[in-house]
């Protein structure tokens, strides 16, 4: 097998959530820790700290990955989805695992995967912990996949979890309350293991304080007050604040081990979070004249955030190319949409992407005017052609708008 020959195996062989959706979840841990047992448990040969929350995960795990990196550590991070190439799921000091390294692991382990029908999701992270394990990386920064409680990840014993924040999303899976929500993420603290809180509210700090408290562990709040206070860094949104602050709890806490992280390495691994760790689409600048940007947001907290950000930029036009997956909760997105923008409605290419002409139609309802195009080449083309140097473009909507988006410019 080559390397195209190896992922279109892995994408295409058994169902994988970013392409199906609810029917490749599994809410089960018995295929990881069967292939765990397989692989010799190479999670047990490496330090890790473990990232769950609806928002800022991805952000806080790349954030956590520069920190370490700049205080002089070897540091692997796996996180999901990947936006451009398959291999920015896995990563040590920002260097991807290389073609041969998955090729060779998924060569090897094939009959197992298909004896034990494992999940695309079951496969890549046995794919992690393995590169983690062999290349003895000092700590890995685990981002959870789904949920947290049940999700394949939820094998590591981490030195400190972190839960970012609790949103409504993916309640098909998850609950449809924050309370329950919060109880699936909560699964990944551990006994006598510290976790971090980003951040909380009545309904979910209940959930979290209970399940400490029967983990005999102790819960550690970042101090959310103090994100007025501005740290500089590369990453320019300034939601980035809020997940500074659950960073900066996170190290605090293992400073009070045997882990050693200064204010330096705090103020440049924060300076440094792109070239560290090669994160993208993070309210990411492509473009000037008229100026681009892009961002992942996808659920109606995150976007949110990312709306009030685009309100306080100089512009004469807004336009906003958008593309959404079909289980998106469009009453729930489309209402915090300005509706001054000029609209480029597109479908993701995904098997789950929404039509254009379904998000049209159903953004009508919400007076955001605009027409469908069929991908989004042709809706950004459409919308560069239409805007002036002084206007302005947002891409987003799901994760695969922008890396489609990404691909282009790429």
């Amino acid at each position: 097998m080559n390397y195209q020959q190896t992922l279109d195996w892995l994408f295409n062989q058994l169902p994988m959530y970013q392409r199906q959706g609810a029917s490749a979840y599994k809410i089960d841990l018995t295929n990881i820790k069967l292939l765990s047992k397989y692989l010799n448990h190479p999670e047990s040969n490496f330090k890790s700290i473990h990232v769950a929350g609806t928002n800022g995960k991805g952000s806080t795990s790349h954030l956590l990955a520069s920190v370490m990196q700049e205080a002089g550590y070897q540091v692997g991070i796996y996180t999901s989805p990947h936006l451009i190439d398959f291999r920015e799921r896995i990563r040590i000091n920002g260097k991807m695992i290389s073609k041969k390294e998955v090729i060779d692991f998924v060569v090897k382990n094939k009959a197992f995967f298909e004896q034990h029908s494992l999940s695309f999701f079951e496969m890549t992270v046995g794919m992690a912990f393995q590169y983690f394990a062999e290349k003895q990386v000092d700590i890995a920064i685990i981002e959870v996949g789904l949920g947290g409680r049940l999700d394949s990840t939820n094998i590591i014993q981490p030195e400190v979890a972190v839960i970012t924040n609790i949103s409504l999303e993916h309640t098909e899976f998850l609950g449809n309350s924050l309370a329950e929500i919060a109880f699936e993420k909560g699964g990944i603290i551990k006994p006598n293991t510290p976790c971090v809180i980003g951040e909380y509210n009545e309904q979910t700090y209940p959930v979290f304080r209970t399940l400490a408290k029967l983990n005999q562990t102790d819960l550690h709040l970042a101090n959310q007050e103090n994100s007025q206070k501005k740290w500089t860094t590369d990453l320019l949104g300034d939601y980035q604040q809020k997940n500074i602050q659950t960073v900066l709890k996170t190290i605090e806490v293992l400073n009070q081990s045997k882990w050693k992280i200064t204010k330096d390495a705090l103020k440049k691994g924060f300076q440094e979070v792109v070239k560290n760790t090669q994160l993208k689409g993070r309210w990411q600048v492509c473009d000037s004249a008229p100026k681009v940007i892009c961002d992942t947001a996808h659920n109606a907290s995150g976007l949110q955030l990312v709306m009030q950000q685009l309100q306080e930029q100089d512009y004469n036009q807004l336009h906003i190319v958008l593309g959404v997956v079909k289980e998106k909760n469009l009453d729930l997105i489309l209402g915090l949409l300005p509706t001054q923008a000029i609209y480029y409605f597109t479908k993701p290419n995904i098997l789950r992407g929404l039509p254009a002409d379904d998000l049209e139609e159903s953004a009508k309802h919400f007076q955001l005017k605009g027409k469908a195009y069929k991908n989004v080449r042709i809706a950004i083309e459409k919308a560069k052609n239409r805007a002036n140097e002084n206007d302005l473009i947002f891409v987003g909507g799901s994760n695969f708008t922008v890396a489609d988006f990404l691909l282009l410019a790429n």
